[in-house]
């Protein structure tokens, strides 16, 4: 079990992030191909991972050099999940390149004594063997993370909807309370199911809590305690339908004021009985058009306490936005 102790000034630093971690989906979805586990979950991502990998040149340096770094075990080095991919892979590769070689090699040391390493991850503490690993992590994530990026953001949405909606109705406590799966708040410590027994002592410094598409079973944070407290944790799987790409049947349906009116109001989350009093009409009502509305790729819905909340999809969210008034060419003089 983990155990994360807060002070008060730790209650005040809670930060959700803003969007999926590149390089946290990255590691969470090579454990997914290393393991049956879960593997129910993410059926679809897994046959088109395959088809994209089995028999390739990056299929090979997946299984001889990623699969060997990122072992679906209970470590793999810190630095290859740094807290700089929160702005993006670019700035994430950029901080695995930069990583000093003295942690380079004490991290890999750390590997081959709870794991074991290949020879070759020694190198990694020249530059030159960094920039190879890190060229394979973009390949990869480029085939098989990229093309999904708008399923991961949008339940990557739903998620802080529904966590800031926590803050709203009940406080920090509600937040840290309804955090699941396989974690319990017991104030002042909220308790992690873990693979190991080990505490984290927060000493003012708040927790950053990164919900994870590709995340399963339980939580994981830095092994390095001097490194930014930060918590992955899986995100909720209650069988709630993903998202599909809009059709050409399900976008004629939302033709109309009132769904127009549903997909702005669920630009910050709303729930059933919400839109039905924003569009005043029944709630069966608000049901059909949430629907329509997530048939057509727009929101997304997930249970949240007795309810179910709405959010906007990446695609919903691009329909919303305003268009820049066309340009009229000035008349020839």
């Amino acid at each position: 079990m983990l155990r994360i102790h807060f002070t008060t000034e730790d209650l005040t630093r809670i930060r959700i992030a803003r969007t999926p971690d590149p390089l946290w989906e990255t590691a969470f979805s090579l454990h997914r191909l290393q393991s049956t586990r879960g593997r129910w979950a993410f059926a679809e991502w897994h046959r088109t991972a395959r088809l994209k990998l089995i028999g390739t040149p990056l299929g090979t340096a997946v299984r001889k050099v990623l699969f060997q770094v990122v072992p679906r075990a209970r470590y793999f080095p810190d630095f290859l999940t740094p807290p700089e991919a929160e702005d993006g892979l670019d700035a994430g590769c950029t901080a695995i390149l930069d990583t000093p070689p003295d942690r380079v090699r004490r991290e890999v040391e750390t590997l081959a004594r709870v794991v074991g390493a290949p020879a070759w991850a020694a190198r990694l503490t020249e530059r030159r063997s960094r920039e190879e690993l890190v060229s394979t992590l973009r390949a990869y994530h480029s085939a098989v993370i990229a093309p999904h990026h708008d399923r991961v953001r949008a339940r990557i949405d739903g998620e802080r909807a529904v966590l800031g909606r926590s803050v709203l109705d009940d406080g920090l406590d509600g937040l840290l309370a309804g955090l699941k799966p396989g974690m319990h708040w017991r104030p002042p410590v909220l308790e992690v199911d873990y693979a190991e027994d080990r505490d984290m002592h927060l000493d003012g410094r708040g927790l950053r809590l990164v919900p994870s598409y590709f995340c399963w079973h339980r939580a994981v944070a830095f092994a390095d305690p001097a490194l930014e407290p930060t918590l992955l944790y899986p995100l909720h799987r209650d069988g709630a339908p993903e998202p599909e790409p809009p059709g050409a049947a399900s976008l004629g349906a939302l033709l109309g004021r009132t769904r127009a009116a549903a997909l702005r109001a669920a630009r910050l989350g709303a729930t059933t009985s919400e839109l039905a009093r924003a569009l005043g009409v029944s709630p069966a009502t608000a049901t059909h058009h949430t629907s329509v509305l997530r048939e057509a790729g727009l929101i997304s819905s997930r249970r949240y306490a007795n309810t179910v909340l709405h959010t906007v999809t990446p695609t919903g969210a691009a329909l919303l936005r305003p268009r820049p008034p066309r340009r009229v060419p000035p008349a020839a003089l």
